[in-house]
């Protein structure tokens, strides 16, 4: 667990007062402004911590600009807690983050099964939370909770454009490997709706834990079945598994995963050669196509990160934005910023149009096909295997 505080270098109370007696205006005025919290949380270790650490900075980047800018109202203090995408801890910094009254909202969680297991809490502390990363349906339409958005759109978008692509590559026949977390078993679900709908065929569907390293049973059945395409719903660290004991066991189908599995740390696990023409389906434009894209890079360029911001960075920052505007307008009262977070339904970001419905859940989800091509995640329509120059496995 950790706290990741934005007002670097304010610690000592005597050094700020003799800071701020020999500053410009502008600092001075703004060492008089009401500081108020808020927060993020997120998994900053473990397997997937990528992921989370590019949310964490993107977040921090949304209040360090804030912090630098003239106008704003409040002095922001940033603080970060380490959910380590699992359950147990997410409920326990949950809490935590809940309980502390002067943390008006908070970024929260790339991990479904925490989210799951937290909104009851952000609930009964009445603390709004925008979700940056996790995708299961259930976080917010699985209650009526004023408190809880997403501002990410949900697997159901993710798989449906997904079957319909695959099919639309001539695959028919499929086999599953899922987690067996509810995010695991949903993308499984969704898929095979989709799928089938489309006319594709489930041959088998196997559920592997997400701590399980041998996977040469599950992988022998499936080899018999000889399935074209190989779906898995999870996250990176077992999807790097799985797909590295493919190989092992001469198993040829083309492997197409989740959100989950895009991350760099995935074709860093694998190696160039075993990731390439991987596929992954994600909400969302590319960063770098949006109009304020570039602007995004470059100050998080020139804030020298220590990582980069990753898939659903721009989510955590657009949220994190959206969270700061509301503080601003109404001031810092929970009750009042979760009315003026529920009520945006047009709002432009650097993630694209966001519109928020009766449940919180942006309606407006764009979804982006990647593939694995020389080493880094590729757009498919800007990558030679949608040129035709390079084929995905048949």
């Amino acid at each position: 667990m950790t706290v990741h505080p934005v007002l670097r270098g304010l610690v000592p109370a005597l050094a700020l007062i003799i800071l701020v007696a020999a500053a410009p205006d502008d600092a001075r005025a703004a060492a008089k402004k009401q500081s108020v919290k808020v927060g993020f949380i997120g998994p900053l270790t473990g397997g997937v911590s990528a992921n989370g650490l590019g949310g964490r900075n993107s977040a921090e980047l949304a209040v360090l600009e804030r912090n630098e800018d003239p106008g704003a109202k409040f002095l922001y203090e940033y603080v970060a807690l380490d959910d380590e995408c699992k359950p147990n801890i997410g409920v326990q910094v949950a809490t935590k983050m809940a309980a502390d009254r002067k943390i008006l909202g908070a970024v929260t969680h790339y991990c479904s099964a925490v989210a799951l297991g937290t909104v009851d809490i952000y609930h009964r502390f009445g603390m709004p939370v925008i979700v940056w990363g996790a995708v299961q349906p259930d976080i917010t339409y699985g209650n009526n909770y004023p408190e809880i958005l997403r501002i990410c759109g949900t697997m159901i978008n993710q798989n449906e454009e997904a079957a319909k692509f695959m099919r639309s590559q001539g695959y028919k026949k499929f086999a599953i490997l899922h987690d067996t977390t509810d995010y695991g078993k949903s993308h499984k679900d969704y898929f095979s709706k989709y799928l089938t709908e489309n006319g594709g065929e489930i041959l088998g569907v196997f559920g592997v834990t997400s701590e399980q390293q041998d996977f040469t049973a599950e992988l022998t059945r499936i080899k018999a079945l000889n399935p074209e395409v190989i779906y898995f719903g999870g996250l990176t660290p077992l999807g790097v598994r799985i797909r590295s004991q493919m190989d092992k066991l001469g198993i040829n189908a083309q492997f197409e995963g989740v959100s989950g599995i895009k991350s760099d740390s995935f074709i860093e696990g694998l190696g160039k050669e075993a990731a390439e023409g991987c596929l992954s389906f994600i909400e969302g434009t590319p960063v770098e196509k949006l109009p304020g894209g570039q602007a995004f890079l470059k100050s998080y360029a020139a804030h020298n990160f220590a990582q980069g911001p990753e898939a659903y960075g721009p989510f955590a920052y657009a949220a994190m934005t959206q969270l700061l505007d509301s503080i601003e307008k109404v001031g810092p009262d929970r009750k009042k910023v979760t009315a003026a977070l529920n009520g945006i339904k047009d709002g432009n970001t650097l993630v694209g149009k966001v519109v928020y419905d009766d449940h919180g859940q942006n309606t407006v989800p764009i979804i982006t096909k990647y593939v694995v091509q020389d080493g880094a995640w590729t757009i498919w329509e800007d990558s030679e295997y949608a040129s035709g120059k390079r084929s995905l496995k048949k």
